[in-house]
């Protein structure tokens, strides 16, 4: 089974500042480059939406091949304001790649993105096909109310995980326990920073709970700056304005990006995002390639998705380098 490459570290960093916000800051979106610099240029999307990068995340790429760009989304990670909500849509993540892309003097690239990921790549090659090389989706989540209510509203994981559920409801309203998330973003936006911390912390407990095939192999780091905090302030600003996509759905814009070689890649017990989404998103687009991971959940990290991930980036690396190159 093939392992993650080496820690690598990267060979520039860069804030690149956005549009000014209604209390005089910025945006600043950090940006990192590992790998070669003239290599095959590959942009990593993070999940979350909220999570940002980590350093494992340089690792499923050939550095002796690949140009490697990393860059936290607005709010996460690095990037500044920590948890900032204002203009932070898909709308300008899609514009943030799109000024990283000019910055870095790259007319086109490779597109790696899971869960979120996965959604905020299929969204950008929608409005950008011709910038695109190719793309390497994991977990993929389509971004329709039924895949949030998946995670976050009775009847859908809940069932699979229901002591869990239960820990992560028990301690809100009657009224608000099928359909939990506006009460836990009003804890989450409250002025009470004990009740901010403890609201991001039991949401992360129950989504730690149900991202990997065998729960005790994830646990969240709750010390990483920023921290849950900031994480699920962005993922429920997400989550209770439908993404931002329910004008312009996935599925229905398949056509503007058939021609994109793609690979699929999703854990068959995937309780985050549920294999039909993948398999669905496959089924309007049979140029993809579906590949579906027998023991696997949802968390890249998992050893058969990292084989799966790392096969599919040396795949595409093959078709994309020259004959008279040779890839280890």
């Amino acid at each position: 089974m093939i392992s993650l490459y080496p820690d690598i570290e990267p060979y520039a960093t860069h804030f690149i500042e956005m549009e000014e916000l209604s209390n005089g800051l910025h945006h600043q979106v950090y940006v990192e480059e590992c790998g070669i610099s003239d290599g095959i240029p590959v942009v990593f999307l993070h999940g979350g939406p909220g999570s940002g990068c980590r350093p494992q995340h340089r690792c499923y790429f050939d550095p002796n091949i690949y140009h490697i760009i990393l860059f936290d989304q607005r709010g996460c990670g690095r990037s500044l304001p920590h948890g900032e909500l204002e203009n932070n849509d898909t709308y300008h993540l899609i514009n943030d790649m799109e000024v990283i892309r000019q910055h870095l003097n790259i007319d086109q690239w490779i597109l790696f993105g899971g869960s979120w990921g996965a959604t905020l790549g299929l969204c950008y090659a929608q409005q950008h096909p011709k910038k695109v090389l190719a793309m390497i989706l994991r977990g993929v989540f389509l971004g329709r109310q039924q895949d949030i209510d998946w995670v976050y509203a009775e009847g859908g994981a809940s069932k699979l995980f229901p002591d869990a559920w239960q820990r992560l409801v028990k301690h809100i309203p009657n009224v608000d326990k099928r359909t939990p998330l506006q009460a836990y973003f009003k804890q989450l936006i409250s002025g009470d920073e004990l009740q901010q911390m403890s609201a991001a912390k039991t949401l992360q407990a129950w989504e730690g709970t149900i991202v990997t095939l065998r729960g005790h192999e994830y646990e969240a780091d709750l010390t990483q700056d920023p921290g849950p905090l900031a994480h699920s302030r962005i993922q429920l600003h997400f989550a209770l304005n439908g993404c931002f996509i329910a004008d312009s759905p996935i599925l229905d814009n398949i056509e503007k990006i058939y021609d994109i070689p793609t690979i699929i890649v999703h854990g068959r017990y995937d309780i985050v995002c549920p294999i039909y989404q993948s398999w669905e998103l496959h089924q309007a687009w049979p140029n993809s390639e579906l590949n579906i991971v027998a023991m696997a959940g949802h968390a890249a990290g998992e050893p058969a998705l990292i084989d799966a991930l790392i096969s599919a980036t040396r795949s595409i690396a093959k078709q994309l380098v020259p004959a008279d190159n040779t890839l280890a």
